[in-house]
């Protein structure tokens, strides 16, 4: 039915493809054809038909489809052509088509037209009639004279086969290399030194006397946001930090700088600036004061350079010297380049992880698998990890496959590539356990053409044939100096981070930017925390408290205040915890698209300076005698307001690891309150010793009504039981 309704419009591509393709084509092949030409194109009224339609879906590449159809043409069509210089007419009257044509939608791709090319060919030799009129005259000319019908029609057919097939393009190649390999068109760094003449914002003796501020700053660029460190009692903060932020082809990206004054309820808004940054691709270096917004007197001093990515290492000496990384052993400090992995799909990886690599599966592991026997080989849930250093970042999970693909991008900045190497693990998901991994020094990326290594890795501790296709690109940070004075000084220090152990293990996920439809960086992965695992959200099992400076210390058993969390986002994070610059002390990175929000909700915050989410009042204890852990929810206290009209906080409790809806218990809702009662008692049934190794998941939610924009986290905070006194039982905030 659909080719009918195409078909005057597939005679009008027809004719085209006759008059302006053949046409030239056969008048160019040989001297005696010059005068070729068609006098008549008329592919007839009946159209092509489709018998039959096959799909393949098994052992196909995820990124194609295949379909084969099944046509016949029987066509009364008339094609006439003369060769004027022999006063030679030909034609054709009817023509006869049948066969198996083979079209291929490749590649598929994230964007639209989700289609990036088709290819048309058939798989053998059509069936081929043709009833010519005067071919006799035709065969007589000097030239053809050799050839018969049979040849003709083998030619043709020759022509519709395998190699030759019709490409259509219907994205360019380099929209879809852009796609699958976005590269930042430049790197901005940024030295966050010092302010000047900012307002004094705490007072004392209930506003008599004049105080100074405690100052931090949040810098944005795109989706990335790095937070500095606050700077206690002073108007002329000097942070001396240093950022790098990766920029991808955007018209109108800015690098927006706004400074607030920590206080123990509401950080104070201390001015703003927003800087285009095409005027700092331009001048490559800015080194000044910049004038706050809304701030009478007050001034920033920025420095800020636009990195250019050179994909070759004619600079990289002076790149490594300029930043010192040729001196030290460090793997973190200033950037000298820029590792971009496009991760696309691995092969034949093992279903029975026993089979290869018994050894690195825990005994439980094992025992569970042996258990399970059938279980064992179903086909694995792979999902990639790569650190460089200690910057880690992972892809997301293709369920129950060995053939999984990803198309997903990563960026690591690289501090000394001659040193460093990427590591990359893939595991499997559902039996916790390692599918291979493999090692690159960066030394082989720097060796190689263009730094670009595009291939399919053979994996080691994994099965025989177990590969991983993955595209690396390596790019040097060159700053294109413009004509300066010889006095021009650097003025921010570079001190090495200094990384606790702890600090390194938190397990970070990749956070997709969560603007759509803006261009690349909805496709390009953020990584705007650099040295700190470059992942704008800390996972939930980061130990909040413990990690952050200010960390309660009164609260006791269960050391951690209910942490701040994005709406919608998986990342919990803590408000006040300052981004690890590359140039002072690293700490929890911190980001998410609530930050702006959050800080300015922080307005009810309770005068523990601790927990500027509030507190939750719980009593927890073992029943003996009915074998239960009681918990009883009490109340909060503090809660950030989602909207004008407060909050509608209900309570939700799990008994981790288990998080099935029939472990799930909640409080009712209680409507537009920030301090809510709930006085409600929950049971889980779970003996003292298993209760003592389990943790509890508390979460503060905002109910919201149905479909309504704000449900969300308000906070949550998790509790361990380990303690002796469970049975006893303890109430706290």
């Amino acid at each position: 039915q659909t080719v009918k309704h195409m078909w005057p419009f597939i005679c009008q591509f027809i004719e085209k493809l006759f008059r302006e393709t053949i046409e030239p084509a056969v008048r160019g092949a040989h001297p005696h054809l010059s005068t070729f030409s068609f006098t008549r194109v008329d592919v007839g009224q009946q159209p092509l038909r489709i018998n039959g339609v096959k799909v393949y879906t098994e052992n196909v590449d995820k990124r194609q489809i295949i379909l084969d159809l099944q046509i016949s043409f029987v066509g009364n069509c008339e094609i006439d052509l003369e060769i004027k210089r022999y006063f030679c007419r030909a034609g054709v009257q009817s023509i006869q088509i049948h066969g198996t044509m083979r079209v291929i939608l490749e590649p598929l791709i994230g964007d639209m037209p989700l289609v990036g090319a088709l290819s048309i060919f058939f798989l053998r030799k059509p069936l081929l009639e043709i009833n010519w009129t005067g071919l006799t005259n035709l065969l007589d000319i000097p030239g053809l004279n050799g050839l018969s019908d049979t040849i003709i029609l083998d030619i043709i057919s020759n022509y519709l086969v395998l190699p030759n097939r019709v490409t259509v393009p219907l994205v360019s190649e380099v929209q879809i290399a852009q796609l699958r390999f976005p590269v930042p068109k430049g790197v901005l760094r940024i030295h966050f030194i010092e302010a000047q003449d900012l307002q004094g914002k705490d007072t004392y003796l209930k506003g008599l006397v004049k105080g100074k501020s405690d100052p931090y700053g949040v810098l944005r660029v795109g989706n990335q946001i790095f937070q500095s460190k606050v700077i206690k009692e002073s108007l002329s903060p000097k942070w001396n930090e240093v950022y790098e932020a990766l920029v991808y082809e955007h018209p109108g990206q800015e690098l927006e700088i706004e400074l607030f004054d920590e206080d123990p309820d509401k950080d104070d808004f201390l001015g703003s600036l927003m800087i285009d940054l095409i005027e700092v691709e331009k001048e490559r270096l800015l080194d000044e004061w910049f004038a706050l917004d809304e701030v009478p007197k007050g001034k920033l001093h920025l420095k800020l350079e636009w990195l250019t990515l050179v994909p070759n290492a004619v600079n990289l000496e002076k790149v490594l010297t300029d930043i010192r990384a040729d001196k030290d052993q460090a793997t973190d400090g200033l950037s000298s380049s820029l590792l971009i992995l496009y991760l696309d799909s691995a092969r034949n990886l093992p279903s029975n992880p026993l089979e290869f690599n018994a050894d690195v599966l825990k005994k439980a592991a094992i025992q569970k698998a042996l258990k399970s026997g059938k279980k064992m080989n179903s086909n694995p849930s792979p999902l990639v990890q790569m650190s460089v250093g200690h910057k880690a970042q992972e892809s997301k999970i293709r369920y129950k496959t060995n053939e999984p693909v990803w198309e997903e991008n990563f960026t690591f900045f690289i501090h000394n590539p001659k040193r460093q190497e990427l590591e990359v693990e893939v595991r499997d998901e559902q039996h916790q356990c390692s599918l291979g991994n493999l090692r690159i020094p960066l030394s082989q990326l720097l060796a190689s053409e263009d730094m670009t290594m595009n291939q399919r890795f053979q994996l080691s501790n994994s099965g025989p044939n177990s590969s991983l296709k993955m595209k690396l690109a390596l790019r040097v940070l060159h700053l294109e100096k413009q004509e300066r004075s010889p006095d021009h000084q650097h003025s921010a220090q570079v001190k090495r981070p200094s990384v606790s152990k702890e600090g390194r293990k938190i397990p970070v996920r990749p956070q997709m930017s969560a603007s759509p439809g803006t261009g690349d960086s909805s496709t390009a992965p953020s990584s705007p925390v650099v040295g700190g695992g470059d992942k704008p959200g800390v996972e939930e099992r980061a130990p909040p408290a413990e990690a952050s400076s200010q960390g309660p210390q009164d609260l006791g058993r269960s050391s951690s205040s209910l942490q701040a969390s994005g709406t919608g986002s998986p990342s919990h994070i803590s408000v006040k915890e300052p981004t690890p610059s590359i140039a002072s002390d690293i700490s929890l990175p911190i980001a998410t698209q609530e930050l702006r929000q959050r800080l300015r909700q922080l307005e009810n915050g309770t005068t523990l300076g601790q927990s500027p989410l509030g507190q939750i009042q719980l009593t927890i204890r073992h029943s003996s005698q009915r074998n239960k852990l009681v918990v009883v929810v009490h109340s909060c206290r503090n809660l950030i307001a989602f909207s004008e009209d407060g909050s509608d906080p209900y309570v939700r409790l799990y008994l981790l690891p288990d998080k099935r809806r029939s472990g799930r218990r909640k409080t009712h809702v209680s409507k537009k309150t920030l301090n809510p009662v709930f006085d409600q008692s929950f049971d889980f049934s779970v003996s003292l010793p298993e209760a003592q190794r389990r943790t509890l998941d508390v979460a503060v939610k905002n109910s919201g009504g149905f479909l309504s924009k704000d449900k969300g986290l308000l906070g949550k905070v998790l509790v361990g039981l380990a303690s002796e006194e469970l049975a006893k039982g303890w109430t706290q905030w």
